[in-house]
């Protein structure tokens, strides 16, 4: 098939220089910290190459990125993708230990941080000690300033464009995080290629004219894909929030047209548990599709959201090592909780022993590598090893198949929950509780027991103006057992202001299980 120009540019890297030249003046960027039409994203972008390549930086090296939803992240990943280098964004929610250890790590020959974060930036650059140091929207000790460093550079095109990547972190569930790193070649692979125009096909965007609402932090991994590095590729507008709250998200939308979006399952349940009123203000007939995925969704959430906005809602099932299925409303809605089928390649289901269940039967999910994009842990080749198993990675989601090859998941092996020897998974049982109207936000675990192993514990985090009394628990207790068989129904429930989420939605549950097995080990003194 011969390939298009826009196609072949999205090969190389130089798809934003192309749209640069062919919709100069259409807004690549609106945010509260500045626009920037698709010219100035790529004038402004070569102009980072340059001075990256004066200070020494060479096609292959790493450079590690600290900062918020503004236009100078999205400048600096344009600019490492048509040079050659390998980004590295860093979570700003660390503390300055991780962040050095993430820049030393990954190897960054130049760090560029926000002054928002200056003092983990700071810790972190006298640690990890890079090349170069470049702070942006004000000033921070030891770096130099990022808009005096660029602008004696040429805004014109490279004559040299190389196709560059992203090395995104874990998120560290066990253990440090590592590097998710995939061979550069210079130029994008048959396999992403195809990969690519399966999803432009589904997002249907139209450039020049669409637009994109960036809910979530572009250091996460869904966000950075869906919503700024798909929508741009394909020539539509990126409107950045720093910062989500749910009405504001239906304020942008009304605002600006918004027609795409990504939101993670906290978000729909805080937009839906908006008053009728508020919902109803703002008008947001101009979304066509929302992406969601990065946690699991209970169904009861996904279908109202369906009821609300309408059939728009593509789910998918991946993590940083790569995406493994997609699927769209008309299809979930026809088998509801699915996460889809294999997008590209094959999932099997296999027991502890490694054998191979049949349809139905939960079991560790294992994903085939493609041929062209196997990917390693960076500097961990023992973590590599443990999550291959031949021609297959494993990521510790526990999931089955049914008889039509559509994959549901069940939880991730790590939140299993053992009672009297019975295998519990708490995804159902919050998948339950989510749905009582006091419930703002619910986490369930094991807590250790002389008698049972673990008993079932939900921690809850009411709506708000909602009072967390013993009456409330109780509640919630029956709420539970009219709706679960009894040996899945929590034994009692705590109550916190905050559950440990990321941003990306994803629930710390270590840290839960961590302080409450402390607080077992005190009470048992």
């Amino acid at each position: 098939m011969t390939e298009s120009p826009i196609e072949a540019a999205q090969r190389t890297g130089t798809i934003n220089a192309l749209w640069a030249r062919l919709q100069p003046d259409v807004p690549a960027i609106i945010s509260d910290r500045g626009n920037r039409t698709f010219a100035e994203l790529s004038g402004r972008a070569n102009q980072v190459v340059r001075m990256l390549r004066g200070a020494g930086l060479q096609s292959g090296d790493a450079v590690a990125l600290l900062c918020s939803n503004r236009p100078e992240f999205i400048e600096v990943h344009q600019a490492t993708a048509r040079a050659g280098l390998r980004l590295t964004p860093i979570n700003w929610h660390v503390t300055p230990d991780e962040a050095a250890y993430v820049v030393a790590d990954c190897e960054a020959k130049a760090f560029i941080a926000d002054a928002r974060f200056a003092a983990v930036a700071e810790a972190a650059v006298a640690a990890a000690k890079p090349d170069v140091a470049l702070a942006i929207g004000g000033s921070i000790p030891g770096f130099d300033d990022y808009e005096s460093a660029i602008a004696p550079h040429d805004a014109d095109d490279l004559p040299d464009p190389s196709l560059g990547t992203t090395m995104m972190y874990t998120s560290g569930t066990t253990g440090r995080p590592k590097g998710v790193q995939r061979e550069m070649t210079g130029s994008m692979s048959e396999r992403a290629m195809t990969q690519l125009r399966e999803l432009v096909t589904a997002t249907g965007y139209q450039a020049g004219k669409d637009v994109t609402l960036v809910t979530g932090p572009l250091y996460h991994a869904a966000p950075l894909l869906f919503t700024m590095s798909l929508p741009l590729t394909v020539g539509t507008t990126v409107v950045l929030m720093d910062g989500w709250e749910a009405e504001e998200t239906l304020r942008l939308i009304q605002e600006h047209s918004v027609t795409h979006t990504h939101l993670v399952p906290t978000m729909f349940h805080r937009m839906l548990s908006l008053p009728a009123e508020l919902r109803d203000k703002y008008d947001v007939s101009s979304l066509r599709l929302i992406w969601h995925g990065a946690a699991p969704c209970p169904v009861p959430v996904k279908q109202a959201m369906i009821e609300w906005l309408g059939p728009i809602i593509w789910e998918y099932y991946g993590a940083t090592e790569g995406l493994t299925t997609i699927v769209d409303s008309k299809a979930w809605l026809e088998r509801p909780g699915t996460v889809g089928k294999p997008f590209d390649g094959e999932i099997v289901v296999r027991d502890d022993d490694g054998n191979l269940l049949p349809p139905g039967e939960p079991g560790t999910l294992y994903i085939k590598a493609p041929d062209d994009g196997r990917f390693h842990y960076h500097g961990d080749a023992a973590k590599t090893a443990r999550t291959y198993s031949g021609d297959y990675y494993a990521l510790g989601d526990v999931g089955y198949v049914d008889e039509d090859g559509w994959l549901f998941l069940t939880d991730r092996s790590t939140n299993l929950i053992i009672s009297g020897g019975v295998n519990i998974y708490p995804a159902e049982i919050e998948a339950a509780l989510i749905t009582h109207p006091a419930v703002g936000d619910v986490a369930v675990i094991g807590v250790p027991d002389e008698e049972w192993g673990e008993t079932v514990l939900a921690v809850v985090e009411p709506q708000p103006g909602v009072e967390p009394t013993p009456e409330l628990g109780e509640d919630l207790l029956r709420f539970a057992r009219e709706r679960l068989a009894s040996y899945k129904c929590p034994r009692s429930v705590d109550f916190v202001t905050e559950l440990p989420r990321a941003d990306s939605g994803k629930l710390y549950k270590r840290r839960l299980r961590d302080e409450y097995r402390t607080r077992a080990a005190r009470s048992s003194r």
